[in-house]
């Protein structure tokens, strides 16, 4: 028999109600790839996602072509009707056909059973639930399922659905559904991985409060989920709730208290919290972990500085240069030898942060400065000259540059 075009299950793979252009097949098509895309799929689901969304895709060409074909470009609701009339007839028909041959093959059974009866027996049922979860979007919540839909042949037969959920009708791809028993409580692995899904769709719009709620009842499910808690303190970190994201990075610490992760955490929380001890200490916990991470030194180093306590921030520092250094590191310890009264120490950091980045006018002013409070005036101007020339709108550097020229001494021209 041949294939009768369905328009209607087409539009209904992709949300879409006629009349119709080919406008509006686009739009629809964008939509549905925003929510069906692979990388949005949960573990285990991205078949599921990209084989619905090449159903998507293929019925939006069908009906672009329609729409191009059309008279004025549209498609009207009664030329949809007339087509959805005759898929429904083709579809009877491959029924009955079904049904025929399926009753052969029951005849045929029985009579295996009479004549065969230590034959294979492999018992025939079947299960119907009428409620579903969508894996994908598990924040839609328990839907309830109004119909079930095929499309294509052979090994390119998908099979989507229809569900009415809160937000409203959503078309499914049957992979990602998951039929609700209500006599059964839900797995605490299931609740986990479904409030974490729902929890990062909410972070890929920015909407971290939203998150946060979600993962409570994740860890709820699952206290000991390092991944749980781990996003858990990113989103109360980045909804602004500091107290309840410090909370949270020490839950996760105490379960995965070897890595530097969750300390490193910790460290930017209980500074953005304005609690430098804290931070100091969960820095410093995080260079215990990795004595290799230079930025780990760094960052001990700065902390230490904030605190007033020079001998260590120096030590930090060192070790962090030695490592790996970088030019905010060694400006840093240049302050810490500037404010510990070694200006020997101060002029080499800075020197070779300047080394490190020939470019950076914050090294070249900061050089300057501590040549000018030695005896090299000639070094300081030309170290002055170099970061004026970088940053031509700083003040500060040239009047450093006008009193160290003031300050050259002037000797009396030779006879």
């Amino acid at each position: 028999m041949p294939t009768v075009l369905d328009i209607e299950q087409a539009l209904l793979l992709l949300e879409l109600e006629p009349p119709f252009d080919q406008r509006a097949v686009q739009l629809a098509r964008r939509r549905q790839a925003k929510v069906w895309h692979p990388d949005l799929a949960p573990a285990g689901k991205q078949i599921a996602h990209e084989r619905h969304l090449k159903a998507i895709n293929e019925a939006a060409d069908q009906l672009e072509r329609i729409a191009e074909g059309s008279r004025g470009g549209t498609v009207s609701r009664n030329a949809v009707k007339v087509s959805a009339a005759a898929a429904r007839a083709a579809r009877a028909e491959a029924g009955r056909k079904a049904y025929e041959e399926e009753q052969r093959r029951n005849a045929s059974d029985a009579d295996r059973k009479v004549n065969d009866p230590f034959g294979s027996r492999v018992p025939d049922h079947s299960v119907v639930h009428r409620y579903a979860r969508c894996l994908s979007y598990p924040e839609w919540g328990v839907g309830t399922v109004s119909g079930i839909y095929f499309t294509g042949d052979g090994d390119e037969m998908q099979q989507w659905a229809r569900v009415r959920f809160q937000p409203g009708v959503r078309t499914v791809p049957a992979g990602s559904l998951q039929f609700v028993d209500f006599s059964k409580p839900d797995p605490g692995a299931e609740r986990v991985q479904r409030f974490m899904t729902a929890a990062q769709h909410a972070m890929a719009e920015s909407d971290y409060e939203l998150a946060a709620k979600r993962l409570v009842y994740a860890r709820d499910a699952d206290p000991q989920n390092p991944a749980v808690l781990r996003l858990m303190t990113l989103a109360f970190w980045q909804a602004g709730d500091l107290p309840a994201a410090g909370r949270a990075v020490r839950d996760w610490g105490r379960v995965e208290n070897e890595r530097p992760a969750p300390h490193r955490f910790a460290a930017r929380i209980y500074e953005d919290m304005g609690a430098l001890d804290l931070a100091a200490e969960a820095a410093q916990r995080v260079a215990d972990r990795a004595p290799q991470d230079a930025d780990a030194w760094e960052r001990v180093g700065r902390l230490r500085l904030r605190l007033m306590d020079r001998a260590a921030a120096i030590d930090a520092l060192e070790r962090a240069r030695r490592l790996g250094p970088s030019v905010d590191g060694l400006l840093d310890l240049a302050l810490a030898f500037h404010l510990a009264g070694d200006l020997g120490g101060e002029v080499t950091a800075t020197e070779q942060a300047t080394q490190l980045d020939s470019e950076s006018a914050p090294a070249w002013a900061r050089h300057a400065h501590a040549l000018a409070r030695t005896d090299r005036v000639s070094d300081a101007i030309r170290a002055a000259e170099h970061a004026l020339r970088l940053d031509r709108a700083s003040t500060e550097l040239a009047e450093l540059l006008a009193k160290l020229r003031g300050s050259v001494p002037r000797v009396l021209p030779a006879a």
